[in-house]
């Protein structure tokens, strides 16, 4: 499925599993988008202090350090960074009502449908 190139607007990819979050920037970067990642929630802030704001955040939960949750509790907390909607990535079976108790735009399952994804980030990257 090809999509346009976005204009502006990045992804930033938040998730511990190295291969998943190589995958997912490779998937995306070669759709045309700008991706940053980080490894945990510590370092996802971090990044949103110094880097240009993304126009959606794919955010696992589970990670060591900082997790999504205190991740998500972070950003809401912060008027900069808070409207950044945020997609929820999770193998777990429940993840719909936890992606609805974050408050989150959205959520996909692990392991993630590539037609799903570039759906979900073309909405937010449009």
């Amino acid at each position: 499925m090809a999509i346009d190139k976005p204009q502006g607007g990045g992804i930033l990819i938040v998730e511990d599993d190295v291969d998943i979050r190589e995958t997912l920037a490779e998937i995306l970067a070669d759709e045309g988008y700008s991706v940053s990642s980080a490894a945990n929630g510590l370092d996802a802030i971090a990044c949103l202090q110094t880097e240009v704001l993304p126009a959606v955040i794919l955010l696992d939960l589970m990670m060591p350090v900082m997790s999504g949750w205190e991740f998500r509790a972070k950003q809401q907390q912060d008027p900069r960074i808070a409207p950044i909607p945020v997609v929820v990535l999770s193998g777990d079976g429940n993840i719909q009502a936890k992606a609805t108790s974050l408050n989150a735009a959205g959520f996909l399952p692990k392991p993630v449908d590539l037609e799903r994804l570039l759906s979900m980030v073309g909405h937010y990257c449009a």
